[in-house]
């Protein structure tokens, strides 16, 4: 039996980290429109997040959330990258878009593993 990525966290993780790119957020508008665009807080490991996600780690997704280390990306935010035209790192874990905005210039992605997906409408959840 060949194992998958998913079995393994240290490939999933490479998996990940190779399917997160550096991306205007104007391009990513449909996911926003969708609620479907989670903000990952500077600070934060963007391909942990990711993981967890991906793993339906539900409680560390909420743990994260209601610490406000992830949220929806709010009409402000969205507004205010627009305007600009700012740099986010991005990944898709279906159906959710995370992205993390570079700091002042400074990239913020890490190579760790991802959170939990995020449930649909309302909350990401797992």
């Amino acid at each position: 039996m060949i194992d998958q990525p998913e079995d393994q966290p240290e490939l999933l993780k490479a998996k990940l980290g190779g399917e997160t790119a550096k991306i205007r957020w104007r391009e990513l508008q449909r996911f926003f429109a969708q609620g479907r665009a989670i903000h990952v807080r500077p600070g934060m490991d963007l391909i942990e997040v990711a993981l967890a996600v991906n793993r339906d780690h539900a409680q560390q997704v909420q743990h994260w959330m209601q610490g406000g280390q992830i949220e929806r990306v709010s009409d402000t935010q969205a507004r205010g990258w627009i305007e600009a035209d700012a740099l986010v790192w991005a990944v898709v874990i279906r159906p959710w878009l995370l992205v993390q905005p570079l700091a002042d210039g400074v990239e913020v992605k890490s190579s760790s593993a991802a959170p939990s997906a995020p449930s649909r409408p309302d909350t990401p959840s797992c």
